[in-house]
């Protein structure tokens, strides 16, 4: 599902113009990242849960060149599935 497939469903479920629907969704996508940013993490009850996960810096092997290689620590966005989301997949 693309961004645009997800914008005409939030139109068609909620009554929007497809403008206020792609308004609402970026700043739904902005209230997530900010959140992370801010906190490391934001919870949708029943939905999911995003978080913020350090991940350490360590060595790698560059696979063209066989080179070892230091990968930089960084911080990644993870995402764990809520009961609801879980159920209706099944």
């Amino acid at each position: 599902m693309s961004k645009q497939d997800l914008v005409e469903i939030i139109a068609s479920k909620a009554g929007l113009t497809k403008a206020d629907a792609t308004r609402a969704l970026d700043a739904a996508l902005e209230g997530i990242t900010q959140g992370l940013k801010k906190e490391g993490k934001v919870t949708f009850v029943g939905f999911g849960t995003f978080s913020a996960k350090k991940r350490p810096a360590r060595n790698g092997i560059n696979p063209l060149t066989k080179q070892p290689i230091s990968i930089p620590a960084k911080t990644v966005a993870s995402f764990k599935a809520g009961s609801k989301l879980k159920d209706a997949l099944n």
